[in-house]
């Protein structure tokens, strides 16, 4: 940070405490810290003091007469992108040597976005901020920055234009309550039925800045005596620390919960406490001025440990932290300082042209990586191995999708496969299991498509996967009757969400309804699951042989990767799998529902538990060879493990029932 805050008022040691407050904060949360489970509310404070300084060298320059655009946008990029190109460049460097051709892939796409400001927008289609892969995402924590960057951008033009047209501050003080309450307005809204997209865009984080703006241009309006300022500061870090403390990653973010810290922050702001116990401190005043630098780089090194499968380590955790403020303090001293006196000194064309030209520069790099991935850089066996990922249904994009009707094998269907992409994943090793070459299976499916006919999707762009459940719903009778269909769906992700990696809890609400919405997998929502599921299932059974196959075992992570990276670390032998305890707390429901079905409508159970499982554990690679594409989908090697469970379909032989009673009992008895 520069020795003096660009706000129009000077150096405020009081706003550079605050920022210590905001960084660690973050870090904190970020490295798991107890007591700390709100300390992503940091950003918002940020977010708070970025709009206060914004405000104050905007309106100080219009009225000065002296206000530049241009100026404006090259003094915010000699701030921001040296440091952030720096470490871009690093983590391009290091993922080189550690990284997965898909990982690095991933990274060189997120470098990128990072240094055009986008980067929010990329982590918004891919996932939440809070999701479980959020680790993999190494540079997620530049989406604060990005949102930063587009009200830079905006926020001049706009006050510009409304001073030409009506010049005067209090025009600007009303421009910013009027943007203030549409911002919250659209936040709070948005945050209620989709927080992710409300936790990342521009629209709904606009009042946190706003709110710092109006600190400044109303601040002088509200005179305070030394006794009010002291209390303003006390109930600003009073309600700051409550955030912190009380809030967490299923509160309902940001909402009207950001409330709560951002009016903390300006309260603080408010207050111009200079020297006091909260901001004043020597310790305080050394990380609100490296903060920058500390939020850069503390995020990758929580990556790191999460990569190394550390993070819940206390040792490598304090590592971590210290590590972070080293970093901080490097890139500070090494890469802020002089880069910003540096270009200060340069003519603005010419830092303009440095400032571009690395950064395009960087960029190009970045996309280099993005596009290949270069998987030469890596042993053979670990690219092999990663190669897998792409060692899936070869028809999937001919076939999976809802006017599609293809036929397997031979031009005589000797069965009917439906389901979603698990069906399109094994279907294969079904048409390999037919008896001759002469005879096919047809089948149609859709990505995230349960199989129940009066079943309704919770995702947008799904009326493919309702349009395939009328249209079968209308045919099913007549769709080869007598011959034998068979049923593959990822049916408890229906019901209870995405398998989460900790414990045995699912994460999500579920992803169909029937009657209403339903944030959890209540016992009304899963009788009337039960129910929908029987009715669909006794149907298509009134005129076809039904096989309902049990659902495939889930992994925790994207399997080749996870076994490429253990080779990459030397670590031999590693195998991938989650326990059958595990496997049968997450698909007891839909184990019964299909037993039910077994029992009212006479469909076979085909259960693949045998072919994956053993006793203790079922596994997503053999011999160290990945069984899946990513962790659920089986890959074209792991689904002919189950050639021999579908074969049973086509010779009649009655171990398929046996098969199944025999592992339901061993199930049901675990």
């Amino acid at each position: 940070m520069p020795k003096r805050e660009m706000s129009g008022e000077g150096f405020r040691a009081d706003i550079n405490g605050l920022r210590a407050w905001a960084v660690m904060a973050v870090v904190l949360y970020h490295f798991g810290i107890a007591g700390i489970a709100g300390g992503f509310v940091g950003v918002d404070v940020f977010f708070v003091i970025s709009g206060f300084l914004m405000a104050g060298i905007i309106a100080t320059a219009l009225q000065r007469g002296k206000f530049s655009i241009s100026g404006f946008y090259l003094a915010r990029a000699r701030r921001i992108l040296p440091a952030l190109g720096v470490l871009g460049a690093v983590l391009l460097v290091v993922g080189w040597f550690l990284m997965m051709p898909n990982e690095y892939r991933m990274l060189g796409r997120h470098v990128r976005d990072s240094l055009l400001f986008t980067s929010n927008l990329r982590y918004l289609k891919e996932s939440g901020y809070f999701d479980s892969d959020a680790h993999e995402k190494w540079l997620l924590h530049t989406w604060s920055l990005s949102v930063e960057w587009q009200f830079y951008v905006l926020l001049p033009i706009l006050l510009v234009a409304i001073w030409k047209l009506f010049p005067g501050r209090r025009t600007i003080v009303w421009a910013h309550v009027a943007l203030l309450l549409v911002s919250l307005a659209f936040c709070v809204l948005l945050t209620l039925e989709q927080p992710d997209k409300a936790f990342f865009v521009l629209p709904t984080r606009a009042w946190e800045l706003l709110l710092g703006g109006l600190v400044f241009l109303l601040g002088s309006s509200f005179p305070l005596s030394l006794r009010g300022r002291r209390y303003l500061e006390w109930c600003g870090f009073t309600l700051i620390i409550s955030a912190i403390g009380w809030m967490d990653a299923s509160s309902l973010w940001p909402g009207w919960l950001a409330l709560i810290p951002t009016l903390g922050a300006a309260a603080v702001l408010m207050a111009r406490q200079e020297g006091s116990l909260w901001t004043g401190t020597r310790l305080a005043q050394w990380l609100g001025t490296r903060s920058y630098s500390i939020y850069l780089w503390h995020w990758p090194l929580v990556a790191a440990l999460a990569y190394y499968e550390v993070l819940g380590d206390p040792l490598w955790v304090v590592a971590g932290l210290l590590a972070s403020l080293l970093c901080g303090q490097c890139s500070y001293a090494w890469v802020e300082v002089p880069a910003r006196r540096g270009l200060s000194r340069m003519s603005p064309k010419l830092g303009l042209v440095c400032l571009l030209g690395g950064g395009l520069a960087l960029v190009a790099c970045a996309q280099l990586v993005r596009r290949d991935g270069f998987p030469e850089r890596l042993p053979e066996t670990v690219m092999l191995i990663e190669a897998e990922r792409e060692n899936r249904n070869p028809r999937l994009d001919e076939c999976l999708h809802a006017d599609a009707s293809c036929v397997y094998g031979g031009q005589d269907v000797s069965a009917v496969v439906l389901g979603d992409s698990h069906a399109d994943a094994a279907v294969t090793a079904i048409a390999a299991s037919l008896p001759s070459t002469r005879q096919g299976v047809l089948f149609k499916g859709f990505s995230n498509c349960l199989m129940v006919f009066s079943a309704k999707s919770v995702f947008d762009k799904r009326s493919d996967c309702e349009r395939i459940r009328r249209e079968l719903a209308a045919t099913v009778d007549d769709l080869y009757p007598g011959r034998p269909v068979i049923v593959i769906n990822r049916a408890s992700a229906y019901a209870f969400g995405v398998f989460e990696s900790e414990g045995e809890k699912f994460s999500g609400r579920p992803t169909v309804y029937f009657s209403k919405l339903n944030e959890k997998a209540t016992p009304e929502f899963l009788d009337e699951f039960r129910q929908q599921y029987i009715e669909t299932a006794c149907r298509i059974a009134r005129e076809h042989p039904l096989y309902l196959v049990r659902p495939f075992p889930e992994m925790r992570e994207p399997v080749p990767q996870a076994l490429g990276r253990s080779a990459l670390m030397g670590k031999q032998g590693a195998e991938i799998s989650i326990t059958r305890e595990e496997y049968r707390v997450r698909h007891a429901f839909i184990w019964s529902v299909q037993d039910e079905v077994s029992q009212r409508c006479g469909a076979q159970i085909l259960n693949p538990v045998p072919y994956l499982c053993d006793e203790q554990y079922c596994y997503g690679s053999r011999d160290g060879w990945p069984l899946y594409v990513d962790d659920d989908h089986l890959s074209e090697f792991g689904n002919r493990l189950l050639v021999p469970m579908f074969a049973q379909v086509f010779t009649g032989n009655p171990a398929s029932t046996e098969v199944s009673a025999a592992a339901t009992a061993d199930i049901d008895a675990r």
